[in-house]
């Protein structure tokens, strides 16, 4: 008989530290990308972001620690091409990537990121046209919930079906909102999707560990100031104004708060039901941006 673990201590959100705001799909110069390191940086500095991870496509981007950036640039890489079953996929790849270079075949990829401490990203599955069950098959760390230049460019940078058919198998998947920029003159550089990690400081180890515990959101617009549990099953979220709020559930099974007349609201809850394999929270605002909490209980092991 499987012991009994409640769901206050699998609860995953610990808001106690304070929020940091990154992107996490960044290309620059050294592949496809149309600004330089340092142009990047300043970009995502004077938006007021707190770190970001270069992603350039098959170019590994390890920092220059003497470098003075203006905020907290993790290492990363994203790496596309088939694995040992045909199937081609995009994947971002946050810190984890010593030894990995562009010729570095994607599963020696996947495992070297895995066997050291880095965070696997399924990049943008609508777009590459990847079915559900090749998501699950490498249990990648996270998925891409929404790419924001996928979606302007292509109409395919939404991921949450993609997702929650994961989830059903592997209720611990991430979501990640992303950029994707590429700072080229055809797609505008939108600052449309990041991630907002709740950490006690501001560094990388601090900030990987957060990210590795699902102790952040995504979002396009809206903003989580705290997620909770209360009372053993009540799930309690402050925001900024929304006019929507979705407990969401495996296959049809949801709860769903609305205001009247579209009048704000910044508070809400719900009893999160001792049957739903998992749950995730989505918030929506008058503009119709969306943020996105991670599911909201650590799987059971």
């Amino acid at each position: 008989m499987n012991e009994y673990i409640s769901m206050e201590k699998r609860f995953r959100y610990d808001c106690s530290g304070k929020w940091f705001k990154g992107s996490v799909h960044v290309h620059t110069t050294n592949s496809s990308g149309g600004l330089t390191v340092d142009e990047t940086t300043a970009f995502y500095a004077e938006a007021g972001y707190d770190f970001i991870c270069i992603t350039d496509k098959m170019v590994p981007f390890t920092g220059d620690p003497d470098a003075q950036y203006p905020l907290l640039v993790l290492d990363g890489i994203e790496v596309e091409g088939q694995d040992d079953q045909g199937s081609y996929y995009h994947v971002v790849c946050i810190e984890g990537i010593d030894g990995i270079t562009g010729d570095t075949k994607l599963t020696e990829v996947i495992r070297r990121v895995r066997a050291q401490g880095g965070i696997l990203v399924w990049a943008h599955p609508h777009t590459s046209n990847n079915t559900v069950a090749e998501g699950i098959r490498h249990k990648f760390h996270g998925v891409e919930v929404f790419n924001s230049i996928a979606q302007i460019a292509f109409g395919k940078g939404m991921g949450a079906f993609h997702w929650d058919a994961s989830l059903i198998h592997q209720p611990d998947m991430l979501g990640f909102a992303t950029d994707d920029a590429h700072f080229i003159t055809e797609v505008p550089a939108e600052k449309g999707g990041w991630i907002m990690v709740n950490a006690p400081e501001l560094s990388r180890d601090a900030i990987i560990a957060s990210i590795h515990r699902g102790n952040f959101y995504s979002s396009s617009g809206p903003l989580f100031k705290s997620i909770s549990i209360e009372q053993g099953n009540r799930i309690v979220a402050e925001t900024s104004p929304v006019i929507y709020a979705r407990l969401v559930g495996a296959r049809g099974l949801n709860k769903y708060r609305g205001t009247k007349n579209k009048e704000p609201m910044m508070e809400m809850h719900f009893r999160l039901p001792d049957d739903w394999s998992y749950a995730r929270l989505e918030i929506e605002d008058a503009n119709g941006r969306v943020a996105w909490s991670n599911p909201l209980l650590i799987g059971k092991g």
